[in-house]
C-alpha cells in the first residue's frame, strides 16, 4: 500500500471510529508500528488529525480565532444558545463562559428575567446591557484575545468565591475518551474552575464539535451533568458520549 493510500485510510477509520489506534492499525495493514505512528505525525502536521499516545483524535475546528468561529454552524448555534436560554430560571445566578454560542444565549434570555449572571466574557457583557431584570457581574483579567475572555490569577480569584448555580460552558471539543477539551492551557484552567464553581453544568457544542478533540483537557465527560446539541448532531458522533454516560439535550427539545 502506497503511503497516500495508508495516510487516506487512516483518515477513513478516523471518521468511521472517532479515533485511530496505532498498534491496531498496524495490525490491520501488516506493517510496523514505527511506520504508522510515520503517517500519523506526518498527518497531524499537515492539521489533518490530533496525535494521542497510541493513536490519533479527530482536530477540532473550534479552534480557529473568535472571527472565524463566528462563520462556523451559526444556525446550530442561534439554536443551542435559545434553548440554552430557556434553562434559566429566575433568580438564579448563572455563569455564562465565553464564545460565540455563549453570545447567543445571552441575546435570547427572557425579557422579563430576572436573574445574575456572571461571565468572564466581554462579548456575553456587553449583549445584557440593556437587560433591565439582569444584573451583570463581568470578571476582569487578561484579555484572552483568542476566545475574547478574560484569564490568568485575577479571573481564577474571582471565580472561585462563586457559588452558581448553573454553568454554561463552551468547548472545542466534546469526545467519549479525550472528555471535554479546548486549544489553551490557561483557559482550560478558567473553565475547570467554572465548573467546580457551579451546582451543575451544561456544556453547548455544536456538531463540529462532537467527536473532536484539542489539546488540552478540561474535564472528563462525567464532570458534565448535561451537553446541549442541535437536531444537527450526527447520532453516530453522539452514541459513543450516551455510553460513556453523558446526559445530552437537544435544542429542539426531543
Amino acid at each position: 500500500m502506497l503511503t497516500s493510500q495508508r495516510k487516506q485510510h487512516i483518515l477513513s477509520v478516523l471518521r468511521r471510529d472517532g479515533n485511530v489506534v496505532a498498534r491496531s492499525l498496524s495490525e490491520e495493514l501488516a506493517l510496523s508500528e514505527d511506520t504508522i505512528r510515520r503517517d500519523l505525525r506526518e498527518l497531524a502536521a499537515e492539521g489533518l488529525l490530533r496525535r494521542v499516545h497510541g493513536g490519533a483524535l479527530p482536530l477540532a475546528p473550534a479552534e480557529a480565532d473568535y472571527a472565524g468561529r463566528m462563520q462556523l454552524a451559526t444556525a446550530e448555534k442561534v439554536a443551542i444558545g435559545r434553548a440554552a436560554a430557556a434553562l434559566v430560571r429566575p433568580g438564579q445566578v448563572v455563569l455564562i463562559d465565553g464564545g460565540t454560542t455563549a453570545v447567543q444565549m445571552a441575546r435570547h434570555l427572557g425579557a422579563d428575567l430576572r436573574a445574575t449572571v456572571v461571565t468572564h466574557s466581554p462579548s456575553v457583557a456587553v449583549e445584557l446591557v440593556d437587560h433591565a431584570g439582569i444584573e451583570v457581574v463581568l470578571i476582569g483579567g487578561r484579555l484572552f484575545r483568542h476566545s475574547m475572555v478574560a484569564v490568568g490569577a485575577a479571573a481564577m480569584e474571582a471565580i472561585s468565591r462563586i457559588r452558581a448555580d448553573i454553568c454554561f460552558l463552551g468547548v472545542t471539543g466534546v469526545h467519549a475518551e479525550a472528555g471535554l477539551t479546548t486549544g489553551d492551557a490557561e483557559e482550560a484552567a478558567i473553565k475547570r474552575a467554572l465548573m467546580a464553581a457551579a451546582a451543575e453544568t451544561v456544556v453547548l457544542a455544536s456538531s463540529e464539535k462532537i467527536g473532536a478533540a484539542s489539546a488540552w483537557v478540561i474535564n472528563p465527560l462525567p464532570a458534565a451533568a448535561r451537553l446541549l446539541v442541535s437536531p444537527e448532531a450526527p447520532a453516530a458522533a453522539l452514541a459513543p458520549l450516551r455510553k460513556a454516560g453523558l446526559a445530552i439535550l437537544r435544542s429542539d427539545g426531543a
